[in-house]
């Protein structure tokens, strides 16, 4: 799978998460609510329970779900310091809030 988070978003999340050096965190497929019915990346602190891929950045590993790479295979994840936030860029999805 070709997933990249960016040392810049892996800093941002490590301050905003309060995270110590090889804590687990695992981003998520998360389906928008009634009238949006679309999708986002989700985050939590810790380890799945099972199947899934680590990939380590600034001392932290971030996980993904095997039967979630549809939607993160391709993916970059930055933060943007000029606007203050984080970037989810997907080359092979054109619309990653209402994939294809």
């Amino acid at each position: 799978m070709n997933f990249v988070i960016t040392e810049k978003a892996a800093q941002f999340y490590k301050r905003d998460m309060h995270l110590n050096n090889h804590e687990y965190v695992t981003f998520y497929v998360r389906v928008g609510g009634v009238g949006s019915g679309g999708f986002s990346v989700g985050i939590r602190k810790g380890r799945p329970p099972f199947d899934f891929q680590v990939f380590p950045k600034a001392t932290i590993y971030f996980c993904i779900l095997e039967e979630e790479k549809w939607y993160f295979d391709g993916m970059t994840i930055d933060f943007n310091e000029d606007m203050g936030e984080m970037t989810f860029n997907n080359p092979n999805i054109e619309d990653v809030t209402n994939p294809k």
